[in-house]
């Protein structure tokens, strides 16, 4: 059940909210708990004892955690609480991919191939175990109590708005509003409005741009011409923007209705200057958790530039094959990993002479690693990158671009570029300032928030209602 589809607007969604705000609000929470627990089961019930049984084991390792009586009792506890948490995302993401690598080397090594059924992947697994291996070690540092109220815990893992694809939340930012929190009527009409913004991003743009993308992305190799090469890359790179962006929207509205406040989770990564600036923009909350669970245990910069280096690549190898067990995730992990060290090394005050060109460098090279992350094979991903070059080999004439870039498209295409940048809020907060000088702003500024909410509430569950093309990406990882 995700949230761009009719059961969770029109049934889900509007029950939750009933019963939330019908129940006292000392049974709010249980309301949330229980809800989740439907909202997962909808999809993934097998997994649900799963899910559940993370619950349980990270609670009791936390509580062991903040009780041990030395600091050597508290790195045994939290060495156990991490070793669960990997080993359990290591079995049902990584075991296929491992089986299939022994099995393609096992002529070379002369052994017998692995005969192991395929593994399926539970929904959210590297979002719920990313939450609790940052609550153990938050309680192992002392910056968080450790919860001793059981489902209070299991809510801070199983709260629907994050549970499936994040923002990641940490426990230190939320274990304050799980026990306590205002309830607004502003704050659940900003969350309404932010919510409706994320499910027009994610129909409108992301999916009329990902219907081109995945067409020019299955052509064979023999009809990818250049111009299709870059059309169907730059479709892509929209739509990865707005779908993730717009569900990171819709949750983070989501929670601002149930009145908990997080952090924001993109801003505005496609006008960054740099591969690194791209990362402080682009999905913050698992670029800050890599930092501060990853990066800066294993020394961070504080050991030299050469280990520097060789931890930055490690962590974005890894950071790629967070995304995804296969070699084009492991190569677009290491992709971004290169381009950091380069611009630690010297590119960045290259960079900071060049103005614009800053920009184009930072999204060609972001552009460039879209493709490892679209493509599902190595081969696959050669035969773009020759494309890209000018290195084609399809006729023009077998598929002319105006196949796939029909008038919607062109639109779509320019109406994602101008809300890829932050022009939209730009005029908002013109709009805000000559509504203030007027003396209209309170009346002018919310009949057009009611007015853009309602239009594109409208156009969006339009869409869904007619069955169209509505995959997300972010879904499985």
């Amino acid at each position: 059940m995700v949230f761009a589809s009719p059961i969770f607007l029109f049934l889900f969604l509007p029950l939750t909210l009933a019963a939330y705000f019908v129940v006292p609000r000392g049974w709010r929470n249980g309301v949330l708990l229980v809800a989740s627990l439907v909202f997962y089961a909808w999809g993934e019930a097998p997994y649900l004892l799963l899910v559940l049984g993370s619950v349980a084991f990270n609670y009791v390792l936390g509580g062991a955690i903040g009780r041990a009586p030395s600091p050597t009792r508290r790195r045994g506890w939290l060495a156990v609480a991490i070793t669960g948490n990997l080993t359990l995302l290591a079995i049902f993401k990584y075991a296929n991919f491992a089986v299939a690598n022994v099995n393609a080397l096992a002529p070379v090594l002369a052994i017998t191939p692995l005969a192991v059924a395929a593994i399926p992947l539970p929904l959210g697994i590297s979002f719920f175990t990313f939450h609790a291996i940052s609550y153990v070690v938050d309680v192992y540092k002392r910056n968080a109590e450790a919860e001793r109220n059981v489902p209070r815990f299991a809510l801070y893992i199983l709260l629907f708005p994050q549970l499936i694809a994040g923002p990641i939340i940490r426990w230190r930012d939320i274990a304050a509003q799980l026990r306590s929190r205002p309830q607004r009527l502003a704050d659940f009409s900003v969350g309404v409005r932010r919510f409706v913004l994320g499910l027009g991003k994610k129909v409108l743009i992301a999916n009329t741009l990902g219907q081109v993308a995945d067409r020019i992305f299955a052509l064979p190799a023999s009809d990818l011409t250049t111009p299709l090469a870059w059309l169907g890359l730059a479709c892509y790179t929209l739509q990865i923007y707005f779908d993730f962006s717009g569900y990171s929207d819709m949750a983070i509205g989501l929670m601002r209705m149930f009145g908990f406040r997080i952090l924001e989770n993109f801003n505005y990564p496609y006008i960054s200057r740099s591969v690194r600036e791209f990362w402080r923009r682009w999905h913050i909350s698992l670029s800050n958790w890599f930092r501060d669970y990853l990066y800066i245990p294993l020394g961070g910069n504080r050991r030299g530039e050469r280990r520097a280096y060789g931890n930055l690549v490690l962590v974005f190898v890894l950071c790629g094959l967070w995304h995804g067990a296969s070699w084009p995730f492991v190569l677009w992990g290491a992709w971004h990993g290169l381009f950091l060290v380069i611009e630690r090394a010297w590119l960045d005050r290259a960079l900071a002479r060049v103005g614009l060109l800053a920009h184009a460098y930072a999204l060609l090279a972001v552009m460039g690693g879209w493709v490892l992350f679209r493509c599902e094979t190595l081969t696959q991903a050669g035969t773009w990158y020759a494309a890209l070059a000018g290195f084609a080999q399809g006729d023009p004439l077998r598929h002319p671009l105006a196949e796939f870039l029909d008038p919607l498209v062109a639109l779509t295409l320019l109406v994602g570029v101008i809300f890829a940048t932050p022009v939209a809020r730009a005029i908002g907060r013109w709009r805000d300032r000559v509504s203030a000088g007027s003396g209209f702003i309170g009346r002018g500024t919310l009949a057009a928030d009611i007015s853009w909410t309602v239009v594109v509430y409208v156009a969006a569950s339009a869409m869904l209602a007619a069955g169209t093309y509505n995959p997300f990406i972010y879904f499985r990882f």
